[in-house]
């Protein structure tokens, strides 16, 4: 624009709306006209900011008042405004006047082209006299110099917290009132923010715009891909100020510092456990209501977490992507990875205060401290049996329901343990891993050599409380006890295992 455009434009701002021109807007052209160097005769009563025209004072007015006096009238929103109104009333009939002749998309208001031309050319005008920082709006660069100044002009009315923009607030607002506008038209999930559904709808649609240059993996999400390309180059920017751990995500380490401080702030109004991520206590709360949203497309499990359903779907495709770079053993689970190369380094960083045992994991440390404790929390239903770990109970249900899901696809003879059907294939095979390395005798089973080794070691553990005999192992003194009753039962004089029927020892020695 002239000189002498401008300042038209200052003394009859609605041509600017006319024209579609949207280059001065709201604050800005207030700001503008409150500062311009002609004559402001007429002042506002409330804030004493000053204007030339008495039109535009009545104007400015109704950012005090909230007075929207112009309506669309097909959804009834008020602006307050006239050329406000006419740009809204594009986005319900679809036009799009302006259009960048690089890229051929099209805009409603001359202004935004005006921003997205310079996507194309990089220009960013506006630069902070603080930072250097440069931005191609003037809005950001106001919103920008809150950060300096700490300014949060707007302010929830429920809680008090201050946002450095509008829209923040409005989004925040809704976590008061539950609202979430934006809906899926596939699967109907509704969203508190426009942009949440955008990136929902990615999952139905597979899109996953955000690619690393490095493996070529694909994210729905621009800041997944940031932080994904953190794997690659071992970034930690996030460290803790109290321990010096450094973390990829900042999450982790909002997460970690709840370590140092104890903090739990979520608790479940069912239990009163306490967690210190919503998260958690949102999955925790499934287990009050049963709910297991992520269900298998193969067998129908389902499962309380996405994490969890992810990892049951490589038990039926095989897939063990985290390979160790050691020996290249492969896991299904990262955890499981990083305990196993544990074994390679030796270290077991969780040790029991009690006896100072170590451990690789902090789970195996938890369930060691009960056999200090006597803790068994996990207690059977039918025959109210107590088990220290969750696993040993699922598998002793079986002696009630008959159930036994592993079965060798050779004598189809069924086994409640993995572990049962592994050592019993064994017997197919002739295989005996575990070798003595003093005598090279090999067995089935690790617990045989480590028994087998005490006949080098001399070592007898298993002590007899009536007598104070000693055996190798507890089965020994199990059927020597019954001696002190006036049984006999048979012993073996190589080995001191003991047999109920004397067929079964002559087996031994052959």
């Amino acid at each position: 624009m002239t000189s002498s455009a401008e300042e038209e434009t200052c003394k009859n701002p609605d041509r600017l709306y006319d024209e579609g021109d949207k280059s001065i807007l709201g604050e800005q052209l207030d700001q503008h006209q409150s500062t311009a160097t002609i004559g402001k005769p007429h002042t506002c009563d409330q804030c004493e900011k000053s204007f030339w025209s008495s039109g535009i004072l009545k104007r400015h007015k109704r950012t005090h008042s909230g007075e929207k006096p112009f309506t669309c009238d097909r959804c009834r929103k008020s602006f307050s405004r006239s050329g406000v109104l006419k740009m809204h009333l594009r986005t319900h009939t679809g036009e799009k006047p302006y259009s960048c002749d690089l890229c051929e998309k099209s805009f409603n208001q001359s202004g935004d082209l005006k921003m997205h031309l310079r996507t194309h050319t990089g220009e960013k005008p506006y630069s902070c006299d603080q930072c250097g920082k440069s931005f191609s709006q003037s809005g950001d660069l106001k919103i920008h110099k809150r950060t300096h100044t700490g300014e949060k002009p707007f302010t929830c009315d429920q809680c008090e917290k201050g946002y450095t923009r509008s829209s923040y607030l409005t989004i925040h607002k809704r976590t008061h009132t539950g609202e979430k506008p934006f809906t899926c038209d596939q699967c109907e999930k509704s969203f508190s923010q426009s942009g949440n559904l955008k990136i929902h709808k990615r999952t139905h649609t597979g899109e996953k715009p955000f690619t690393c240059d490095q493996c070529e993996k694909g994210y729905t999400r621009l800041s997944y891909l940031t932080i994904h390309k953190r794997t690659h180059t071992g970034e930690k920017p996030f460290s803790c100020d109290q321990c010096e751990k450094s973390f990829s995500q900042s999450g982790d380490l909002k997460i970690h510092k709840q370590t140092h401080t104890g903090e739990k702030p979520f608790t479940c109004d069912q239990c009163e456990k306490s967690f210190s991520q919503s998260g958690d206590l949102k999955i925790h709360k499934r287990t009050h209501t049963g709910e297991k949203p992520f269900t298998c497309d193969q067998c129908e499990k389902g499962y309380t977490r996405s994490s969890y359903l992810t990892i049951h779907k490589r038990t039926h495709t095989g897939e063990k992507p985290f390979t160790c770079d050691q020996c290249e053993k492969s896991f299904s689970q990262s955890g499981d990875l990083k305990i196993h190369k544990q074994t390679h380094t030796g270290e077991k960083p969780f040790t029991c205060d009690q006896c100072e045992k170590g451990y690789t994991g902090s789970s195996y440390l938890t369930i060691h401290k009960r056999t200090h404790t006597g803790e068994k929390p996990f207690t059977c239903d039918q025959c109210e049996k107590s088990f220290s770990q969750s696993g040993n109970l699922k598998i002793h249900k079986r002696t009630h329901t008959g159930e036994k899901p592993f079965t060798c696809d050779q004598c189809e003879k069924g086994y409640t343990r993995l572990s049962c059907l592994t050592i019993h294939k064994r017997t197919h095979t002739g295989e005996k891993p575990f070798s003595c390395d003093q005598c090279e005798k090999s067995f089935s089973q690790s617990g045989d050599l480590k028994i087998h080794k005490r006949t080098h070691t001399g070592e007898k553990p298993f002590t007899c409380d009536q007598c104070e005999k000693k055996f190798r192992n507890s089965h020994s003194v199990k059927l020597h006890q019954p001696t002190h009753r006036g049984e006999k039962p048979d012993v073996c004089a190589h080995c001191e295992k003991s047999f109920r029927e004397p067929d079964h020892m002559g087996e031994n020695l052959h």
